[in-house]
Parts: structure tokens; C-alpha cells; sequence
């Protein structure tokens, strides 16, 4: 391709096509040389594109899909029933290297097995994995995965997780030698099922993998490791309750600070200061999941997912295209192969 092409859902998430057309117009505006296929429903999308001022624009293609993916449609039934999906066309746009990435904010369940039945794992990888990165106290992120992918997983897997984090830490966070951990219940080699024990050894035999061992969910973010490990079940219910601490957090401290006029003049006096501290705990700043371990590019962004939000998803396949992540995947995953055999 002469030029590099995302392909976006535009039907898909909470808020429908009005948040992915404004992110679009941002996105326009911070890669001048990438260009866009937007997917969906042009009843929909062209009039929402001419509000925007982007109809006309000359790195837009629309390409029209006469079905949606609902967030109740179960994965096998969106898959048989919904051929003509935004969510479907998208992915195969991909698969047909018209475009070099997909990103949707819909239906997660069926984006993975879409994307599993449209793209394919790449040559030795047993599963895909959604991966997403998290901030750390000293700055930074790690990423982590699985975040809900593949609820059980057997040692194999989870190895292979590692490996492939481990790429993406290099290629995306540029850490040279990524420390990969994994989750479990206590640090101490004694703890945890036979499963996670099993991954461990594997991990500490390999030569390809910086392994530094087990940490517990409260050093998620401290820094620690680069990348963290553990399946989909575990790793779902940790993301998830991260986020909603989040929203917590910051929506006591909003509602404290009107209580008392000293509160309203500290604000005041160091807002932006304060502002910072907020945005790095927003999770829309941190809004896209990769789905790693397949022959192409696929960004998850959150259902609820704003236009900043929907943005930062853009910005990360972008990101991932660039560094061809699926390549070098690919030949790392070929390296362990061998390396094992």
C-alpha cells in the first residue's frame, strides 16, 4: 500500500457513529498522510459527515454495510447472522490488505471471533489475546494480558502471552528488555495453581523472555514489570475493577472539592496541576485493547468509549501499524519455537 489505510467501525460502541466521525476529524488533522475507510450504514454516516465538514474530505472512503452489530448479539450468532456487519466489513479489509488495521468500539465477544474466523492466528500462535496498557506510578505503562480473550488458559498459552507482550513492550513502549511477570496470588514460588506454576517454568527456561517472576494485583501498577500475564478471567475482572476505582476516585474528589470555599481556592490555585493528576487516571487515556496474536492489526476500544477515547484507540493502531507488530510477532513467536524444539 502506498499509503497506510485504518479501517474504522463506525456502527459500533454505546454512542454510535457521532463519536467515531468526531474522533475522525481529529484524527485527520494528526496523521496528514494516513488514510481512513470508514464502515458502516451511509443513511447514517453521510449526513453526520456533512455536519462535520468532512464529506468531501480526500482521504475518507465510505464503504456502506446494510447491518449492525448490537452489544446483546451473542459472537456465534453476530458471526452467522451478520455477514454484512460494519464490524465484519472492517476486519475483512483487513484480511484483504486493503486496510492495515481495523479499530471498533463495539460488541467485544463478537470482534474476537470475527476476527479469529476472518484474520487467522499467525504461523505457531495457539490463541489471540487482548492486550491493554496501564499507567505506572513513575510514569510509563505495562501492558497487560489476557483481558478477557480466553477465560482458561493452559501453560502453553499463557507462555506465549508472554512472548508476544513482550514484543509489543518492545516495539510499542520501546522498553529493550521488557520484565514480564506474572499474575498470581502471592510472589512466593509456592503460590498459585498448577497452571500459572507450569508458565513460569516455561518462562524462566526461555531465553527470549526477561521473566522476573510472580506479582500480586496491588503492584499492577507499580512498576515493576512491563509486562503482566494472566488469563482473560482474571485479567477482566482486574481491569475492570482498576477502572471503576478510577471513576470512584475521581468523582469523590469532584464532588469534595465545592464543600468548602479554602477547597474551591486550592483548586483554583493549582488546577492544572490537579487536572494532570486526573487525566492520568482516566481510563480513556489508556482506551484501546490490542488483539494480539493475529495476522493483521485490531484495536478494541471501549464499548462506552468518548471521542478522546475512540481517538486514543486510532492513535494506538497507528502505532501498532507502523511498528508492524504482527511481524514481528510472528518471527519471535517462530524464534520460541524452535528454541523449544
Amino acid at each position: 500500500m502506498a499509503a497506510l489505510t485504518l479501517a474504522l467501525d463506525a456502527m459500533g460502541g454505546d454512542h454510535g457513529p457521532s463519536v467515531v466521525i468526531n474522533a475522525l476529524q481529529q484524527a485527520l488533522k494528526a496523521f496528514p498522510d494516513v488514510h481512513f475507510m470508514l464502515v458502516g450504514d451511509d443513511s447514517e454516516l453521510i449526513p453526520l459527515l456533512k455536519h462535520a465538514k468532512i464529506d468531501r474530505h480526500p482521504r475518507i472512503i465510505l464503504k456502506h454495510a446494510s447491518q449492525t452489530v448490537t452489544m446483546t448479539d451473542k459472537p456465534g450468532y453476530s458471526l452467522r447472522a451478520k455477514p454484512d456487519s460494519s464490524m465484519r466489513i472492517a476486519l475483512e479489509l483487513v484480511a484483504s490488505e486493503e486496510a492495515a488495521a481495523c479499530v471498533s468500539a463495539g460488541n467485544t465477544g463478537a470482534l474476537m471471533t470475527k476476527a479469529y474466523f476472518t484474520l487467522k492466528t499467525l504461523p505457531g500462535v495457539l490463541r489471540p489475546a487482548l492486550m491493554s496498557a496501564i499507567p505506572q506510578q513513575q510514569g510509563g505503562s505495562a501492558f497487560v494480558l489476557d483481558l478477557g480473550a480466553n477465560p482458561v488458559c493452559d501453560s502453553d498459552t499463557l507462555f506465549q502471552f508472554g512472548v508476544m507482550g513482550s514484543v509489543a513492550a518492545q516495539e510499542v513502549l520501546g522498553i529493550k528488555e521488557p520484565r514480564v511477570a506474572l499474575l498470581n496470588m502471592g510472589e512466593e514460588e509456592i503460590k498459585g495453581n498448577d497452571v500459572v506454576k507450569a508458565t513460569a517454568a516455561l518462562l524462566q527456561q526461555s531465553q527470549h523472555i526477561n521473566y522476573i517472576g510472580f506479582i500480586e494485583g496491588d503492584d499492577l501498577f507499580s512498576g515493576k514489570a512491563d509486562v503482566i500475564v494472566c488469563d482473560g478471567f482474571v485479567g477482566n475482572i482486574a481491569l475492570k475493577s482498576c477502572e471503576g476505582l478510577a471513576e470512584l476516585l475521581l468523582n469523590n474528589i469532584k464532588s469534595n472539592i465545592h464543600d468548602h470555599w479554602l477547597t474551591r481556592w486550592f483548586v483554583k490555585l493549582f488546577y492544572q496541576r490537579l487536572q494532570r493528576s486526573w487525566d492520568w487516571l482516566k481510563p480513556d487515556h489508556y482506551n484501546g485493547a490490542s488483539l494480539i496474536g493475529l495476522r493483521g492489526v485490531v484495536i478494541k476500544s471501549h464499548g462506552d468509549a468518548n471521542v478522546r477515547a475512540f481517538f486514543s484507540a486510532i492513535e494506538q493502531a497507528v502505532e501498532e501499524t507502523q511498528r508492524d507488530l504482527p511481524t514481528r510477532i510472528r518471527d519471535r513467536v517462530e524464534q520460541v519455537l524452535l528454541e523449544q524444539e
